[in-house]
């Protein structure tokens, strides 16, 4: 009797903590997970046995499947940006969203300074600008980094 219960205590553990989700990324990249929570653009996680939380940005995943009942949520459309003329495809995230995208590549340059502007109108420029340029390279995302001297850094990502 004792060897039933013990037999039946460790299937019932092996289920409860058997990963539940399957993460499906754009680079198809997929990765067994508990899913946890999507809140603030994020997806929060933890991979078998461990109780650490991960998170992955919303836009590095393509859909999220419960492998129990076999249902699948789309997550985010993969963004192509194939030209100069798709600047408006490029999404601006801030540096925290960019978790589970490569970083592909670096760029700074001066902020637009228009005389009799608005400080906000003069940042739509520059992110303009910052879009296009990121667009002639292919890349979908960028994350801008302002700085007090007038200056800029960029970090472009890809899937």
């Amino acid at each position: 009797m004792k060897v039933l219960y013990f037999t039946l205590s460790i299937l019932f553990a092996n289920i409860a903590i058997s990963q539940t989700h399957q993460i499906t990324k754009h680079n198809g990249e997929e990765l067994d997970v508990n899913f946890i929570k999507h809140e603030n653009d994020l997806i929060h996680y933890s991979f078998n046995g461990s109780f650490e939380e991960q998170k992955i940005s919303k836009h590095a995943v393509s859909h999220l499947t419960n492998k129990q009942t076999k249902q699948t949520q789309k997550i985010s459309d993969k963004i192509v940006v194939d030209s100069k003329s798709d600047y408006k495809l490029v999404k601006v995230l801030p540096q925290e969203k960019t978790i589970g995208l490569k970083q592909a590549a670096n760029f700074s340059g001066v902020s637009t300074r228009t005389k009799g502007e608005p400080p906000i109108a003069n940042q739509n420029q520059t992110a303009m600008r910052i879009k296009t340029k990121s667009a002639s390279n292919g890349y979908p995302f960028v994350s801008i980094v302002e700085k007090e001297d007038g200056k800029y850094e960029a970090i472009a990502y890809v899937y």
